[in-house]
């Protein structure tokens, strides 16, 4: 691991933080990087707040985070576009507290211009989804989900596109979408041909801004970990504010050059690794 370490500065300190899901606090498979649940649970003894900022859904995050053993006040999802709150009338414990949402019509027709084999996902203010294949790595068993026709996506107001194009590989993928040029939305390239499309301004960094603000949390108290670029933001805003990125040691070069600090794969257990760094006491 590289960069400089986060300590546990005395224990009037209280640190928020976020973690990535996919290639950070689990596997390809869904099963958790080694030692992280052992790793969390010490930091939240030690008297901080472990939450999750996940591209996923709350219906494909929230097993996970029970699986976790945390309760965060806050959890955000759907790259920033959605925010859960505790609520312990629910079925999961929790409601949802903000989403922003856009009409997908403008974009989802440039798309479909140029990618008309794709597979189409639109995420709904509610949290159900509409989509116009069926892919396992959208998790659709889990949670109410309807087969559509892309023409039925548009004109709704949605939390969330998603575009996954198999017959491209991740790099001609990240080039056509350059080309494309999509305006009036924020998007992220994922590991594969995978693309990400939240409203304009919005991303985990938009999110973890208001998140910290209700928690009354100091800037410089907090600790992000991931490995995508759909990361990017929450890594600048985090070292903006004096706080540490933590990069997964497989992430792309842009997203490590994003970071502050480096810590191993996931497969090795960089969130644990990270996280007994952040609580070693200080030198």
């Amino acid at each position: 691991m590289t960069g400089q370490a986060v300590t546990d500065q005395g224990s009037d300190r209280r640190l928020l933080v976020a973690l990535d899901l996919d290639g950070t606090v689990v596997l390809e498979d869904e099963s958790f990087s080694p030692n992280v649940r052992e790793a969390v649970r010490r930091t939240v003894d030690a008297g901080n707040i472990v939450t999750i900022a996940t591209g996923r859904s709350w219906e494909a995050t929230s097993y996970i985070l029970h699986a976790l053993g945390i309760l965060p006040e806050y959890v955000v999802c759907s790259n920033g576009a959605a925010i859960l709150s505790r609520d312990t009338t629910q079925q999961t414990g929790y409601a949802r507290h903000t989403t922003e949402t856009f009409d997908p019509t403008e974009v989802l027709t440039l798309l479909q211009e140029h990618l008309p084999e794709a597979n189409y996902l639109v995420e709904l203010a509610d949290g159900s989804r509409l989509y116009t294949h069926y892919v396992d790595d959208w998790g659709l068993d889990r949670e109410t989900a309807r087969n559509v026709g892309l023409e039925d996506m548009k004109g709704l107001q949605v939390a969330r596109v998603v575009v996954v194009s198999p017959e491209h590989s991740e790099a001609e993928f990240t080039e056509l979408v350059d080309q494309i040029g999509l305006q009036h939305v924020s998007y992220a390239v994922g590991w594969t041909a995978w693309l990400d499309i939240a409203p304009k301004g919005v991303d985990k960094s938009t999110a973890l801004e208001q998140v910290r603000e209700w928690l009354e949390i100091d800037p410089a108290d907090v600790v992000v970990i991931g490995d995508g670029r759909n990361d990017i933001g929450m890594f600048e805003w985090a070292a903006a504010g004096g706080g540490r990125a933590f990069v997964m040691g497989q992430a792309p070069v842009e997203v490590i050059a994003a970071s502050t600090d480096r810590t191993g794969t996931v497969e090795e257990g960089g969130v644990a690794q990270a996280l007994d760094v952040m609580l070693a006491p200080a030198s």
